[in-house]
C-alpha cells in the first residue's frame, strides 16, 4: 500500500474542512465550499512529508529542515560546547518536518516556553517557545532547536530520552513557519552560508574534522 507523503499531525487540518466543503457542496452551496476547499489543499501542501534520499558523508552533519540559512555564527552550546550554530528559517511554503542531523542516542528533550516573535530574528532563539534537542554522536555532540514563530505555534517533538535516531531520520515538525537551529562542534568544516537554501536530510550544512 502506498503511503501518502503527508505528515500525521496534518491530517485533522486536511480532512474536517475537506469534510465541510464536501458537504456544503453536497446541499448545493458551493461557494460556501470553496474557502474550506481552499484551506484543506493548503494545508495539504504545508504537511507535505516527500522521501528523501538522505545524504551519506563521513562525518557529515545533516539539515534538520527545509529553509534558508539566516545566521551562521559561533557561541557556546551547554550540550555540544564550543559550537557553530547554523539558524534555518522555514517560511509557510517550506516542508516543515524536522530530521536528525547525525545518527545517535536522544540525550535530553527539553522543552522552552516563551514568545513569539518573528522567527528571523536574530533573538528569536532566545526569547520564542522551543524545543531542545540533544543527540550523542558515536564521538560528537550536536544540538537542534525547534523554534516557533509568530504564525507557527506548536512544536511537535516525537522523540524522548533513550531514543536512537539515524542521520536524515524524522524526529518532529513545526507547524506554520518556523525556525529551526543546528550546532555542531566549533571546528568543523561548514559548507553554507547566509542566504543558501538547505533542504532537511540532504543537504551537508558541514563536515566534522
Amino acid at each position: 500500500m502506498t503511503k501518502l507523503p503527508v505528515a500525521r499531525e496534518g491530517w485533522p487540518f486536511i480532512v474536517v474542512p475537506a469534510a465541510i466543503a464536501a458537504g456544503l457542496a453536497l446541499t448545493g452551496r458551493r461557494a460556501l465550499a470553496m474557502p474550506f476547499a481552499a484551506a484543506s489543499l493548503a494545508s495539504l501542501g504545508f504537511f507535505r512529508d516527500p522521501e528523501r534520499e538522505v545524504t551519506a558523508v563521513p562525518g557529515g552533519v545533516l539539515a534538520p529542515a527545509d529553509g534558508r540559512v539566516i545566521a551562521v555564527d559561533e557561541l557556546d552550546d551547554p550540550f555540544t560546547g564550543p559550537a557553530i550554530r547554523v539558524a534555518i528559517f522555514l517560511s509557510p511554503l517550506d516542508v516543515h518536518v524536522n530530521r536528525a542531523p547525525i545518527a545517535g542516542l536522544v540525550v535530553g528533550v527539553s522543552y522552552v516556553p516563551g514568545r513569539f516573535v518573528a522567527a528571523y530574528r536574530p533573538d528569536a532563539g532566545d526569547v520564542n517557545e522551543r524545543c531542545v534537542l540533544h543527540l550523542q554522536g558515536e564521538s560528537v555532540r550536536v544540538t537542534v532547536i525547534q523554534i516557533a514563530g509568530v504564525v507557527a505555534r506548536r512544536i511537535v517533538c516525537r522523540v524522548a530520552p533513550g531514543d536512537k535516531l539515524a542521520a536524515g531520520e524524522r524526529f518532529g515538525m513545526i507547524r506554520f513557519g518556523s525556525r529551526t537551529d543546528c550546532c555542531l562542534p566549533r571546528g568543523a568544516e561548514v559548507r553554507v552560508r547566509v542566504g543558501d537554501r538547505v533542504t532537511g536530510g540532504v543537504t551537508v550544512l558541514g563536515v566534522l574534522a
